[in-house]
């Protein structure tokens, strides 16, 4: 019997973890860079953990079991609630603000898509401790430099916010405002006779419908969409998040990143929650992949989870969805895997054998990634399988070249063929690299 891997997972060979090591470690030097501290929990949680405050249709894509001892678990759908409970559990007292950042795997049991799979690896950070405007500016700076970083320039992040949402259910006279936001979030996945349809059947009249058109259409640069939200909105709430919005994109002029920021008030983010400032990166591609990352401020999550109150906020990275894109766009070096250096010999005693290993080892302990054959290969074909494996030099080892103290070094793109010392090997070898 065939045992495929299960739908929605992916086989990662050597040059996809290359690329994806790469990508991680640019992202991860902005994150330490902001003073940001890696941070891991498990990959499962009891599953009252995420049904608490994760929104109703993350819990409906929940890997949810019970367990050999009668326990309701969960696979981890995102870390956020899980960064909550770890606060809670043991960091309520430490000083303020805690800088978190984790690169883990998530599941959700989703129709498998471009740029979406049911296990899939996101890079994000949580800022603990702060409601000041400042945290917000200091996250999405962060967010930006992070795609920066990896070579991305064509992308831009949309900046909403649910307490402008909020006051908008409110002048529409919707009671259930997250079903509200909910409807307006898919609204991209929708053509607009969709979504108008949609909005009918929430029980929006014509005059309400036209409301929400205006509201997802304040999308621009501040200023061109600040006035006309003032013009739209007149309720002290919305208006005191709206001088916020303002400040916040001040702030982000001083990071030096405010070309990459746009006001959105379209966008709600799917997590019940947000309780404010949100946002997510959306990067032009031709491979049916949306936002690649997304966050926003969640200022009530710990309290649910049975802490103080805390204000927080944070974002994650779509790393299935940023390494595509890259990809498409030619940012992502050529990245080489394998061993730089292979080392023959020739006949097969012991004492050959053993120099053979010595001599590889000698290579590893001066950073040379090196591998010999065990393969007892004849001349001619370890030369073959050292251009296999792109093998950049080739070191040989005969029976006269162990009698004197030898190696012949071979460069494998020159075809140059060189005799030294044994001892002398790491510092040629270093040279022809």
């Amino acid at each position: 019997m065939k045992i495929q891997r299960v739908k929605g997972t992916r086989d990662l060979l050597p040059e996809d973890m290359a690329k994806r090591r790469y990508v991680f470690e640019k992202i991860r030097e902005v994150f330490e860079a902001y003073g940001f501290k890696e941070i891991l929990t498990p990959t499962f949680e009891y599953t009252k953990l995420f049904e608490l405050r994760s929104g109703e249709e993350v819990v409906e894509q929940l890997y949810a079991f019970e367990d050999k001892g009668g326990r309701n678990i969960a696979l981890r759908p995102d870390l956020t609630s899980s960064v909550a409970r770890l606060f809670v559990n043991y960091f309520q007292t430490a000083p303020k603000p805690i800088r978190w950042y984790y690169i883990a795997n998530m599941f959700r049991y989703e129709e498998p898509q471009s740029g979406r799979l049911r296990e899939f690896w996101q890079a994000g950070v949580e800022l603990i401790g702060s409601p000041n405007i400042e945290a917000d500016a200091e996250v999405i700076a962060l967010f930006i430099e992070s795609y920066l970083n990896t070579g991305l320039r064509e992308f831009t992040v949309n900046i909403g916010d649910r307490v402008i949402l909020d006051e908008f259910a409110k002048m529409l006279g919707v009671e259930d405002d997250i079903g509200l936001m909910r409807l307006i979030d898919k609204k991209d996945k929708m053509s607009r006779e969709d979504f108008t349809k949609s909005l009918r059947e929430f029980g929006l009249g014509e005059e309400e419908i036209e409301k929400v058109f205006a509201l997802i259409e304040l999308k621009g640069k501040p200023d061109d969409v600040l006035p006309k939200a003032y013009e739209l909105f007149e309720s002290e709430t919305a208006r005191e998040e709206l001088k916020k919005i303002e400040e916040l994109f001040e702030l982000l002029k001083a990071y030096g990143v405010e070309n990459y920021a746009l006001v959105d008030f379209g966008i709600a983010r799917g997590f019940d929650y947000y309780t404010s400032i949100v946002f997510e990166a959306i990067a032009p591609n031709d491979l049916g992949i949306g936002s690649i990352g997304g966050g926003g401020r969640y200022d009530n999550l710990i309290e649910v989870f049975g802490g103080k109150p805390t204000p927080a906020t944070g974002f994650a990275i779509g790393i299935e969805r940023l390494i595509p894109i890259l990809e498409s766009k030619g940012l992502l070096p050529e990245l080489k895997v394998g061993s730089d250096v292979f080392i023959v010999y020739i006949g097969n005693e012991l004492e050959i054998k053993k120099k053979a290993i010595e001599i590889t080892q000698m290579l590893r302990k001066a950073k040379i990634k090196a591998e010999y054959d065990i393969q007892r290969r004849k001349l001619s074909k370890a030369l073959d399988y050292a251009n296999s494996i792109g093998a950049r030099v080739v070191v040989i080892l005969g029976k006269r070249d162990l009698a004197e103290g030898n190696v012949t070094i071979r460069n494998m793109e020159s075809g140059e063929q060189i005799t030294i010392p044994i001892e002398k090997t790491v510092e040629e070898v270093k040279k022809m690299l």
